[in-house]
């Protein structure tokens, strides 16, 4: 059963794969990267403020959280143990795919891309769309910075779509693990305020 789900992430890695451009290619390699994205982190840091006020903070400590776990559970326990070429170091596949930069390390399952930057959009969400339900859109940035790795030939759609889950849960697990710091502190400091009082 794996073989076969592995035969046909491979062949819609090939299918999704095959349309690029060389005009695009220099764009998806640009904006795979972390730093074109500083202007829209500090865009979220803004609307964190504006939601939240000096509690923001710990909307900000769910998030680092979210995505600490989501990048360590893809980087240092998936990749090393399941041990999943990357398509552009799969030697069956060279002169089938296109890549475009550098393939990266050795292992590609599951992607901390996708995991990072749904972690990202799903802390986020929790933490804003009360105030701001637009936020639900960054989850097409997740995809679309996902989609980059498949476009220059680093990652399966397979790799992609678990670390995109990976993102999810650590994106609830962080976002809630502050909160519930975040009210347990509050009322003890509420308490003791009390008995000082």
């Amino acid at each position: 059963m794996l073989e076969k789900i592995s035969e046909w992430d491979q062949a819609l890695f090939l299918w999704l794969n095959q349309y690029h451009s060389d005009f695009l290619d220099p764009v998806m390699y640009f904006l795979t990267q972390t730093y074109p994205w500083i202007p829209l982190y500090i865009f979220l840091i803004f609307l964190v403020a504006k939601a939240h006020g000096k509690q923001g903070w710990w909307v900000i400590l769910g998030v680092l959280l979210a995505v600490m776990l989501a990048d360590q559970i893809t980087s240092a326990l998936m990749k090393p143990f399941f041990e999943r070429l990357r398509p552009c170091h799969e030697v069956l596949l060279n002169g089938m795919i296109h890549n475009y930069g550098k393939c990266g390390g050795m292992y590609g399952f599951a992607s901390s891309h996708a995991a990072n930057s749904f972690a990202i959009a799903t802390a986020m969400y929790f933490g804003l769309s009360f105030k701001f339900p637009a936020i639900k859109w960054l989850f097409l940035w997740a995809v679309f910075f996902s989609y980059t790795r498949i476009y220059l030939g680093v990652h399966y759609p397979g790799d992609v779509a678990v670390g995109g889950l990976v993102g999810v849960v650590s994106g609830i697990t962080g976002y809630h693990l502050f909160q519930y710091i975040y009210h347990f502190v509050k009322t003890k400091w509420k308490i003791e305020k009390i008995k000082t009082d």
